[in-house]
């Protein structure tokens, strides 16, 4: 346990999932099927590691120097690294070498980059393309009729494969509220499945909304401050 007021990171994954569990059963969905990615950016390795000692394996990182300095030191353990955060032309050659899924492609050209730098002994980089659901301004992804144009172009490459879509929606307090822009999501993912895609991913949730966000068909909730505690800086 800690020797402060911080949860352990054991303590704080059990509620967490728990939470899973409940809002998956609710939604009659096998919690099985929904992926926790632990959103582990600006923590120390330790805190990963008692993650990794507690069963979980995916990990969520945006901070590209930091995570491959966590990339190197847990190399054995073999966790799965997800990047999350906007992506600039001079890193794709370490994300494609490192990490095995990107939730937030909104540009052909990052998608090109990371096709052309995946290691051709690794297995294709899943990519998500990052929704812009509610048309916010401050908000990165794209809005959802330019979607179906960038998924067309991703399909087409050789060492990527598209997954799904990803959102961060605006933040709002009841759940009602939260499930809107997650089912809207959900429902663009099957326009595309109809034009002739197989995605299968949904990734949307996070601390604050992951119950809405499962009970509309999250396949992958991210998940850092009530795992690890509030962001270091």
């Amino acid at each position: 346990m800690s020797t402060d007021s911080t949860p352990s990171v054991a303590d704080a994954l059990d509620k967490v999932r728990e939470r899973i569990a409940r809002a998956a059963h609710a939604a009659h969905r096998d919690p099985a099927d929904i992926t926790l990615v632990a959103v582990s950016k600006t923590k120390p390795v330790a805190r990963v590691r008692d993650a990794l000692d507690h069963g979980q394996r995916d990990f969520g990182e945006n901070y590209l120097q930091d995570a491959l300095a966590k990339i190197d030191a847990l190399a054995a353990r073999e966790p799965l690294w997800h990047f999350i955060g906007d992506i600039q032309s001079n890193k794709t050659r370490d994300i494609a070498s490192n990490f095995s899924w990107v939730h937030a492609i909104n540009r052909f050209k990052i998608a090109r980059r990371l096709s052309d730098q995946r290691p051709p002994d690794l297995a294709p980089l899943n990519l998500c393309i990052q929704v812009n659901i509610d048309g916010e301004a401050s908000k990165s992804g794209l809005a959802p009729d330019a979607v179906a144009e960038l998924a067309d172009q991703i399909v087409e490459l050789d060492h990527v494969k598209l997954r799904g879509l990803m959102t961060i929606p605006a933040p709002s307090h009841d759940e009602a509220s939260q499930r809107k822009p997650f089912a809207a999501l959900r429902e663009l993912m099957q326009r595309l499945n109809e034009r002739g895609h197989t995605l299968d991913t949904l990734s949307m949730g996070m601390s604050a909304d992951l119950e809405a966000a499962i009970a509309e068909g999250a396949t992958h909730v991210r998940v850092g401050t009530d795992i690890f505690g509030a962001r270091d800086r």
